[in-house]
């Protein structure tokens, strides 16, 4: 079956995770369809990393959060926050593609 991201997920952010760091979470709406994602591993290192065009050794972390039915990705940050030529500072307008990410799942 074909889904959108953005249609099963409440929350979908991007933040700083300290200066050399971003973290996205995703947040979703429902405990079956986090559990179903999370246990297919559609957002695991690899295909985050071919998302954001990053080498997968640059996703530091994956970390599926049951409490709170989320998925955290944590990476390595292109540039250091506030370094020249780094344009997000805060590192808040970085989930972009995640919105427009879709895939397949049974």
């Amino acid at each position: 079956m074909h889904y959108k991201l953005r249609d099963l997920a409440q929350v979908i952010r991007s933040k700083n995770s300290g200066p050399y760091e971003l973290t996205f979470d995703v947040m979703f709406k429902e405990e079956e369809m986090y559990k179903k994602v999370a246990g297919a591993n559609v957002l695991g290192a690899r295909s985050f990393a071919k998302l954001y065009g990053i080498n997968e050794g640059d996703v530091m972390e994956v970390v599926n959060f049951d409490p709170a039915k989320a998925i955290k990705i944590t990476i390595v940050r292109p540039l250091c926050s506030g370094n020249l030529g780094e344009t997000d500072v805060y590192g808040a307008q970085q989930h972009g593609p995640l919105m427009a990410f879709e895939f397949e799942m049974e």
